[in-house]
């Protein structure tokens, strides 16, 4: 066993509404006989976090303590069983030559994203950047920056900038960036830093965008700690944007 993160349930607060249970791709959530949810077993829990912006109550949460790994390969063969090969296709981390399967999470699914033709026509194309300040990376930026004073900040995934085209245009004009990664960094101190920036700054306006994919949602969850944390009332505007560069909400 080793110290890794993983999902807490928190009895009082869960309603039995189900609906965690069928955002986990991994199976890990079930309802036991008294309707809470609890772990089907720690190993099919990813700590990717998934569910949590789903849930209604505010039950579940992401803590680090002891625990058996997430084993990818037991998941998978968990979900088949239980929900079929479609759903198996998106356990987290495990690659099969059963189909549908193209790899193992859905947010690093092999697409091919077909385009309509572009049309000029009524459109003014511009190359040019919106970015205002650098550093932008999370673990980077410092709270006390000058430029973050009476400021629109932006909060992006990685993954955003790269797949809407008009980034710059429809999202950055005119804030402050902050990029992250809840799925590949290390988000530990990235809670704590937010909260300290938006304590120590006028923030006009707070916006977080994200992909599409269940592993994204989790920087959802960061800022609205951190938010919490910071003792602010300010509004948390989301947007996802679809793979195929398409905003969604």
């Amino acid at each position: 066993m080793a110290n890794r993160k993983i999902i807490e349930i928190d009895r009082d607060n869960c309603d039995g509404c189900g609906i965690c249970t069928e955002a986990c791709a991994e199976g890990a959530l079930v309802l036991d006989e008294e309707n809470k949810a609890v772990l089907a077993k720690e190993i099919y829990c990813d700590g990717m976090g998934a569910c949590l912006d789903v849930c209604p109550t505010g039950a579940l949460k992401i803590v680090e303590r002891e625990s058996d790994q997430y084993d990818p390969k037991e998941t998978f063969e968990h979900v088949l069983m239980t929900k079929g090969k479609e759903a198996a296709a998106h356990v987290h981390g495990y690659q099969t030559e059963v189909p549908p399967v193209a790899c193992g999470c859905p947010g690093s699914m092999a697409q091919e994203i077909k385009k309509a033709a572009p049309t000029l026509e009524g459109k003014a194309i511009s190359g040019n950047s919106e970015l205002s300040q650098w550093p932008i990376q999370l673990h980077l930026v410092s709270p006390l920056a000058p430029y973050f004073k009476e400021s629109d900040l932006l909060i992006a995934a990685d993954c955003t900038a790269f797949t809407l085209g008009s980034f710059h245009r429809d999202l950055l004009k005119g804030k402050k960036l902050i990029i992250a990664c809840p799925k590949l960094d290390d988000t530990s101190p990235y809670i704590e830093k937010i909260a300290e920036i938006l304590k120590n700054n006028t923030i006009f306006s707070l916006t977080v965008a994200t992909m599409v994919v269940p592993c994204c949602s989790g920087l959802n969850h960061i800022v609205e700690k951190a938010v919490e944390m910071s003792g602010t009332n300010i509004h948390v505007k989301k947007i996802v944007i679809g793979i195929d560069g398409e905003i969604q909400s």
